[in-house]
């Protein structure tokens, strides 16, 4: 029963933007405090194992392109019939060798393409590893 004739009465409200300013704080405080790095905690044995030390080393294979393209594949060389015929050639000069690593030695006025091309027989000779050689200028 209401006796009060006339006065309304006000619904009590709960402000939420003190309780915003809290959990900022604890946030900020979590985040300041949390180390991510958990890598550094692990502790790791490797295993050992015995054996001799490889004896041969992979030999890189040389491949030259001059401005005019002619290709040399390790200082012998060869006339530019198609990609497979330089993945032949790549191929012969690896011998038993699984991957080894191809040097790319180009002319600096060498086309784009020929460059290209190496790559292409590379791959097609399933060796992934390439790499370019460059001059240093002189100051």
């Amino acid at each position: 029963m209401n006796f009060q004739r006339g006065h309304n009465r006000e619904e009590p409200e709960i402000n939420l933007i003190p309780m915003i300013d809290v959990l900022l704080v604890i946030l900020i405080f979590l985040m300041v405090t949390t180390s991510y790095a958990k890598f550094s905690e692990l502790q790791i044995n490797l295993p050992q194992a015995g054996g001799d030390a490889s004896v041969t080393q992979a030999q890189p294979i040389n491949v030259g392109v001059d401005a005019s393209e002619h290709y040399a594949v390790n200082d012998k060389g060869m006339t530019f019939t198609g990609i497979e015929a330089l993945s032949m050639s790549l191929k012969e000069a690896a011998g038993e060798q699984t991957d080894p690593t191809i040097v790319i030695n180009a002319d600096a006025k060498a086309s784009h393409q020929s460059v290209i091309n190496i790559m292409e027989a590379a791959r097609l000779a399933g060796f992934g590893r390439i790499t370019f050689t460059t001059q240093n200028q002189g100051k």
